[in-house]
């Protein structure tokens, strides 16, 4: 066996059994001796490889926020899914339309997002997403009240096939929320009826004419923030 077939047999091997996304500092810890330790571009190489062996196979090689990780392909979801007798959760729209602004206005109060939406946020919503740990608090605004500040995580963006957050789609791509993601299984909850913003309140398409541009910018930032508290994390 050559050394290049044995360095793919491992991190085939290494990404079935993880059962989590493995970054590519991970995967260059399962060999253990430097001599035979493949180099990082060696490593991609080789994971290139078997990424493209997957085409045409039910499964595939993903890269997410956290690193890489094998999956059904996600067309297969309305087959697979029958292998599960327990019905998956099912979101709201308010949920999702929550989750979202949070996504794109990060980081927000909660504040910030009822007066986007134009209704109140319930507890149970925000308790779902930290539960999820699919948003965090990031800290507190320095305004009477010190409310607290979220954004979303590297578990949201692993979920959402994404690797960071410059990849969500544009604002204008999202509006029927049951597009988001076909797994999240939408439950259509008719909302109370929003009220009309004022000048100085944002709408969802309102959000979307300057949120777009800036949306680079904060997804950087963003990445920045989550890349040097989960690196720790992942050594």
């Amino acid at each position: 066996m050559s050394d290049m077939q044995q360095i793919r047999q491992v991190l085939e091997g290494a990404l079935l059994v993880a059962g989590k996304p493995l970054s590519l500092d991970q995967l260059l810890h399962l060999f253990a001796d430097a001599e035979q330790r493949p180099g990082r571009e060696e490593l991609k190489a080789v994971l290139e490889d078997i990424e493209t062996d997957c085409a045409g196979h039910g499964y595939e090689l993903k890269r997410v926020a956290s690193g890489f990780r094998f999956q059904a392909r996600e067309e297969l979801a309305p087959w697979l899914t029958r292998l599960w007798e327990e019905k998956p959760a099912r979101y709201s729209r308010a949920l999702l339309e929550t989750l979202a602004i949070i996504a794109y206005r990060q980081p927000i109060t909660r504040g910030d997002i009822e007066e986007i939406r134009g209704v109140a946020v319930s507890s149970n919503i925000m308790r779902t997403l930290l539960e999820r740990e699919w948003v965090r608090v990031v800290g507190h605004r320095d305004v009477p009240g010190k409310p607290a500040l979220y954004a979303t995580t590297r578990l949201f963006l692993d979920y959402f096939n994404l690797q960071k957050l410059g990849d969500l789609p544009p604002l204008n791509e999202i509006r029927d929320l049951t597009e988001i993601n076909p797994e999240l299984e939408f439950e259509g909850v008719d909302l109370p009826p929003e009220r009309e913003p004022s000048e100085d309140v944002d709408s969802l398409e309102e959000v979307e004419a300057d949120d777009e541009s800036e949306l680079s910018t904060i997804g950087e930032e963003a990445d920045e923030a989550l890349a040097g508290d989960d690196d720790s994390a992942l050594q």
